[in-house]
This record gives structure tokens, sequence and C-alpha cells, in this order.
């Protein structure tokens, strides 16, 4: 039963794959459909003229050889008759007539000695009688015309064409010049009528096979002329995938092979300027990561000096002069902050270099979270939701990092009390820092954890630094994990922390994409 549902499934996709490749939008199909519809055109319009030459030549030809005849009869045999003939001679000339070589119908109309109409055919056509013969066919016949100069004869010989229970017929009268016998004849056209049917349906199967003929070439030449622009769209998909060194093979002089060198320029000086940029890149890291490191030695010796000055400060000997005493503490502040900063730096560095690195432990999450607490001497301003027993496979000082400064901020920016919160959500545990401040502004949150973003221009100096929350960041995603910020609606700002409950495996997947 599961091969057999996924033979449906596999069938669908490949029957899905195949639709959207002909989809309408497909350059490919369109190309097929226009070469179709101007090769169904053509066809079709060299097919219609083509049989209405044909059909025309052909009626025309029969026509003309078939009155011919007639005419020739009429003379030969109907104008040989007497004025006023008997019946068996006119019945006799009707037959004469009929055994032309046209093998028409014949229907001779006369008057005997006493007045009375008579009539004679041939005896074919199911007895071809007067009612066959179309009353303007017979009246045009029976008219005289005035003899002059461009009038030599007074009747003339007219014709018809007609249909019968969908059988064409070619009906022709004419009078005799001294006005006796009036004859009519009725040939069918039938032979001609299923040669021309013939002939539409060749032209048909020809239309047919022409546009077949079309709609391959129609894919030859799609083939060729999409070719390249699929090699095209592969490459600019490489290139947007970071491979910035595809480059198209350019064969031709044609439009396409200008597009493939005009992509091969913009992809070169792409990657020039990607190379520069990177470089620029590497410098400005180098750098940071350099003066960070210079700076430690000075500030160990400062942080030493500023230590001592601070004992004095706090000593109640009194031995510090009060006027250097506001100094003093700024000089301690001061240098605490940038010593901060210097820290910050090197670890925004090794973040950017790709060098950062977990160190995984299990770790029981309530008692992380009040050690940190405890050592920065928050367990006044901070109130705890966590159950013990609830443990991750994470790295201790890097969940410590994180957890001092959304509770730090959190104190600094929101206000007391601070509430912690742990929960455990499938295989994550989610760790949520909420606070009774006024909340964050609209304007501030898609920004909390950008690099040295501080929510009042107005006051560009402050306590922090501008990278804590982004450092709290990099930590969580180090982790496999993420920090989201949002406003409570109950009051205050809520930073929600979700982590792996184990971490391993997406240490040892990021260490094989270094190495690799």
């Amino acid at each position: 039963m599961t091969q057999a549902q996924g033979g449906v499934r596999g069938w669908a996709a490949d029957r899905k794959g195949h639709l959207s490749r002909l989809r309408f939008t497909s350059l490919r199909l369109r190309l097929v459909v226009v070469f179709g519809l101007v090769a169904l055109t053509a066809a079709v319009s060299a097919s219609g003229i083509a049989y209405w030459l044909n059909r025309e030549a052909v009626l025309t030809r029969t026509q003309d050889a078939v009155l011919r005849d007639f005419q020739q009869e009429m003379q030969n045999h109907a104008g040989l008759l007497p004025e006023l003939p008997e019946q068996h001679e006119l019945q006799r000339t009707a037959q004469e007539m009929a055994n032309s070589s046209q093998r028409f119908s014949v229907l001779l109309v006369a008057q005997n000695s006493d007045g009375t109409a008579l009539y004679a055919n041939s005896g074919a056509l199911n007895g071809f009688s007067l009612q066959d013969v179309p009353t303007s066919l017979r009246a045009a016949v029976d008219e005289e015309q005035d003899v002059d100069s461009a009038n030599k004869y007074p009747y003339h010989l007219y014709w018809q064409r007609t249909v019968d229970d969908g059988t064409p017929y070619l009906v022709a009268g004419a009078k005799v010049i001294n006005g006796g016998t009036t004859g009519y004849m009725l040939k069918s056209l039938e032979p001609e009528a299923k040669d021309l049917n013939s002939l539409a349906w060749s032209l048909g199967i020809a239309t047919g096979l022409a546009l077949i003929g079309s709609a391959l070439l129609a894919q030859a030449a799609a083939t060729t002329v999409l070719k390249p622009v699929h090699r095209l769209g592969v490459a600019a998909r490489r290139l947007g995938e970071g491979k910035l060194d595809t480059r198209l093979r350019v064969s031709g002089t044609d439009e396409l092979a200008d597009l493939s060198r005009t992509f091969n320029d913009a992809a070169e000086a792409l990657e020039k300027r990607v190379d520069d940029m990177a470089a620029r890149d590497d410098a400005s890291r180098r750098f940071v990561a350099d003066m960070s490191h210079e700076l430690r030695t000075p500030l160990t010796a400062i942080t030493a000096v500023t230590e001592i000055l601070e004992e004095e400060l706090e000593a109640e000997t009194g031995s510090m002069d009060p006027m250097i005493e506001p100094a003093v503490r700024l000089v301690v502040s001061e240098t605490r902050r940038l010593n901060d900063l210097v820290e910050n730096l090197m670890e925004v560095t090794r973040f950017d270099a790709g060098t950062a690195r977990l160190v995984l432990d299990d770790v029981d999450l309530a008692d992380q979270i009040t050690a940190c607490i405890d050592a920065r001497a928050w367990l006044d301003a901070v109130e705890l939701d966590a159950e013990r027993g609830l443990h991750a496979r994470l790295d201790p000082r890097r969940l410590d990092v994180i957890l001092a400064n959304l509770i730090g901020n959190a104190l600094k920016h929101g206000g007391s009390p601070v509430r912690v919160a742990v929960r455990q959500a499938d295989e994550s545990v989610v760790i949520e820092v909420r606070d009774h401040g006024p909340g964050i502004p609209e304007d501030v949150l898609p920004h909390v954890f950008d690099r040295f973003y501080k929510a009042s221009a107005s006051r560009p100096r402050s306590e922090g630094s501008g990278l804590g929350l982004s450092i709290a960041l990099e930590n969580a995603h180090i982790h496999g994990g993420e920090i989201t910020a949002a406003n409570s609606s109950e009051g205050g700002a809520v930073f929600t922390l979700r982590l792996p409950r184990d971490a391993s495996e997406l240490a040892l997947e990021g260490e094989g994409k270094q190495s690799s």
C-alpha cells in the first residue's frame, strides 16, 4: 500500500512538474503557440485559396465542356426538327442528344400542329421534367430579344447551378434560332464534388501536418533560443547563492552572446567589489581586535589603580581630598565602562570572525539563573519562577552572558521587580524576562538588538555601550536559539529566550561547516 501511494505521489509530482514547465507564462510554450498560430493561419489561408481556385477551375472546365456540347447538340439535332414536330420525332431527337460525350439528360419542349405542348426527355436522372428547371431560367430562355448589331440572335443559351438533396447539378436551356423547339439540359456535378471533397481532405491533412511541423520547428527553435537563457538563469541563481566565480561560456556574436558577455562583466565587477568589501571588512575586524588587545594592557594597569582609588573612596579615614573626590569617582566609573566596552568589542570580533565556540555542559537552569543573579547582587530585585531539575546541555558562560544582559537591561530600563520565568517547550527551553516599566516604544522594537543602538538620540552617552543585547543575541544564535522582544499586554517589556535542550548537534554541525 505504501509503495502504491508513493507511486501515485511520484506520478502526480511528475505531472505537476510537466504542467509547471508548460504553464502559459513559459516562453517556450508561448513560442510554440505563436509558431502554431502563424503556421495554422498560413496553412488555412493557403488551403482555402487553393481549394477555391481548384473548385472554380474544375467547375468552370466541366461547365464549359457541357454547355459547349449541349449547344452543339441543339444545333445539330434540335435545329433540324420542323417547326411543328411530332411526338416521336421529338423523342428520337432527345435520345440522340443525350448520347453525346457529356452524357447529360435532355428535355425538349415544342408544339404540334394543333397547338398542343409536346414534351420529350431522354429518360435519365429519374425522368428530367420541366419542374426541375428553375422558373427564372425558363423565363430567360423563352425571352425573345431584339436583333441588332450588338445582338445577332433573338435567343441565347442560359445556365444555372442548383443543389438537390445535397447533389449539385448544372441546368441549361436554349431555344432554336427560328423560335421552334426549346431544349433543356441537366448534368450532375457529383463526380466533380467528390473530387473537390477529396481535395479538401488532402488540404486539411496538409494543414494538420503543417501545424505539427511548425510545432516541432517551434520546439527546436525554442530549445535553441532558450538554452542560453536557461544557462543564464542557472548562472544568476548560482551568483545569488554567493558563487561569485560563476561565468557563462560565450559563443557567437548575436544578442544572446552579448547578454552573456554583459553578465560575465557584471559578475566579475561584483566579485571584485565583494572581495574589496570583504578585505575592508576583515581589515576593520582586525583593527578592532588589535585595538582591543592593545587596550587591555594599559586598561589592566589603569583598572588596578582605579581599584586602589575606589578603596580610598570607601575608606572612612577621610584621606581623600573632597575637591578631587568627584573626579576620582568619574575616573573609576569611566574606567569600568571602558573595560566593559573593550571586553564586548573583543567578544563581537570573535563572533564576526567565526571563532566563537561552545563549551557545553549539563546545566540546571534554575541553579544557573540563581548564580547569575546572586553574582550581581540582584536577588532583591528579581523574582525567579523556575523548577529545579530542568536541565539542558548548553554553554554555562555564554548562558550567563545572555541572562546578565537581559536581566540587567530590564533592571536598568524597565524597573523592579523583574520576573524571570522558565518553562519547557518540546525540545527547547524558554526563559522569559519581564519588567514592570513603560515598555519599549514601537519605533524602537525593531532595533533593540542592533549594535550601538540607543533609544534616546539626545543621550548618546550612557552607562551601556549598546552592545549588550547584540552580544546576547549572538550567543543565542550560536546555541541554535533565538531572542525576541515585545511589550506585554499587562505593561512592561518581555524578552523571550528560546534555546534547544541539547546544543551538541548544532555545535558539531557548525564545526563541520567551518572546517569544510
